[in-house]
């Protein structure tokens, strides 16, 4: 080895430490990803489950880290996922990692490695960020112990070019983000996503609510068979009466001096099939919103609850739109922070220079090179340097009684 050579081993040595060294630390948006696993707890749970028995280099956060490419690249089989990694040359350090895995080496850790490693994982990152109440407690303190609930949904547009599966319009693209969002912490407790043809009430079923909790809905889930489901099972609800609900007054309560309420009725629905399908007593309540200059017509099950409570639980709903307009949802483009030309001008100067360096090599070596090349156009670079200041709020989104696919290829800055 000449003197050349041993240069280019130590400085290739210095900026690539074998795994377990300390991370380099880099704005990437990839490395911020990874941020929320850190390393020491994420090696607790290694231990825990031995999931790096008889192991033989291959760690499992190359494993966690390559998985996790492997969704946010929408990689559909090994070969993508390790010739998209292959791709990032010397970055791959920023994440932890020496060098790609091969794809015999990720194959066989995927099948006989512990999958109970990244459950904990998830829900040890879950209850972190509970306890840390990342989106605040609760705005309005009640005095009553239901839970508090809210179901919503958002439309999350996508590019159709780069999701056709997503077909939503004739030249639009999107899917649909189902919530419950439990207003304790302001987490959802269930997310489901759908195509966004789906309707929302007809997916309502889909949430399981315990007896005694209490939901707050808008008018799109105005089902008067589903009401009478949730009130067989204990379940309460407040959301607003539609204009041309048809009713009678069975009686009227007393009006709380000095509030916002209007009226406080008991009703029965009039209608043929709506007497069918409810056919027990409901509570109409007027509430007057002064901010708007508007009156607020409101319908419970709620019997026993102050009018003015009543009203402030359905105030509370307000708190799904702000969830929705301040998370960051994020789309395999939003992560790499690039579009699929700016991945040719990026990711193909880079392995274009692999050809250049690559002369000498066999065929057989440029033949991957070239595959390469094609799956860094479809992956993208995530390790592209950004701005310090640039936050990447990606957070579990899910609670363990209910916990659902969540698939981040339909995530996106949501379109109300």
């Amino acid at each position: 080895m000449d003197v050349g050579e041993q240069f280019l081993a130590g400085s290739l040595a210095k900026r690539c430490p074998q795994e377990g060294n300390p991370i380099v630390q880099v704005a990437s948006l990839f490395n911020q990803l990874l941020q929320h696993f850190p390393r020491t707890e994420f090696a607790a749970l290694v231990k825990k489950h031995a999931a790096e028995r008889a192991a033989k280099g291959f760690t499992c956060w190359t494993q966690f880290v390559s998985m996790l490419f492997c969704q946010l690249a929408r990689a559909d089989s090994l070969r993508e996922i390790c010739n998209g990694l292959g791709c990032c040359l010397g970055r791959l350090v920023h994440v932890g990692i020496a060098r790609a895995p091969s794809r015999s080496t990720l194959s066989y850790a995927n099948e006989h490695r512990p999958a109970a490693l990244f459950e904990d994982l998830f829900f040890t990152a879950l209850a972190r960020f509970r306890e840390q109440q990342g989106l605040g407690t609760r705005k309005h303190k009640f005095r009553f112990k239901n839970k508090l609930l809210s179901l919503d949904s958002t439309t999350i547009s996508l590019c159709l070019t780069l999701f056709p599966w997503a077909k939503f319009r004739r030249a639009k693209g999107g899917v649909k983000a189902h919530v419950l969002l439990d207003h304790d912490d302001y987490l959802p407790a269930y997310v489901l996503l759908t195509e966004a043809k789906r309707s929302d009430v007809k997916l309502a079923d889909s949430f399981v609510l315990n007896p005694g909790s209490i939901v707050a809905i808008d008018r799109g889930y105005i089902d008067y068979a589903l009401f009478g489901r949730w009130s067989l099972a204990g379940v309460f609800f407040v959301t607003r009466l539609k204009e041309n609900a048809a009713f009678e007054v069975v009686e009227e309560c007393e009006i709380p001096q000095n509030r916002n309420i209007r009226a406080d009725q008991f009703i029965r629905l009039t209608g043929a099939k709506a007497q069918t399908d409810y056919p027990d007593l409901l509570r109409r309540i007027v509430a007057w919103d002064a901010e708007n200059e508007r009156e607020i017509v409101l319908l419970t099950n709620l019997m026993e609850f102050g009018s003015t409570t009543i009203a402030a639980i359905y105030k509370e709903r307000w708190q799904i739109e702000l969830f929705f307009d301040n998370s960051t949802w994020c789309t395999p483009s939003d992560v790499y922070g690039i579009s699929r030309f700016n991945c040719a001008e990026s990711t193909v100067g880079e392995v274009a220079g692999c050809f250049r360096s690559a002369t000498h090599r066999s065929t057989s070596a440029l033949r991957r090179i070239q595959g390469a090349l094609t799956q860094a156009c479809d992956a993208g670079n995530c390790f592209n340097r950004i701005n310090r200041k640039t936050l990447v709020g990606v957070t579990p989104r899910a609670e363990a009684a209910s916990l659902t696919d969540i698939s981040p290829r339909a995530c996106r800055s949501p379109s109300r």
